[in-house]
């Protein structure tokens, strides 16, 4: 008897955090779209702004910076010696 009990509360619990699973999933899901709607939306009016002020654009652009190339090191190099 006791072991059915334990099987029926671990099939509770189990069917409580799938559904608790499921709607963080579809929060995350939600706050993804919303960022990248953001993210949308100030690049759209960054735009906006540079084409009524040119030079404001140009002001806050910062001078650019060298970039740094990544070169291919192999995992035999990496290894610990010892």
């Amino acid at each position: 008897m006791l072991l059915w009990v334990t099987a029926v509360v671990a099939l509770l619990l189990a069917t409580a955090a799938w559904y608790r699973a499921g709607r963080l999933a579809r929060k995350l899901e939600a706050l993804n779209q919303s960022y990248w709607e953001l993210r949308y939306d100030f690049t759209r009016l960054r735009s906006q702004v540079a084409r009524l002020d040119p030079e404001t654009e140009q002001a806050e652009t910062p001078a650019a910076a060298p970039r740094e190339t990544v070169a291919f090191v192999s995992l035999n190099s990496i290894k610990k010696k010892g």
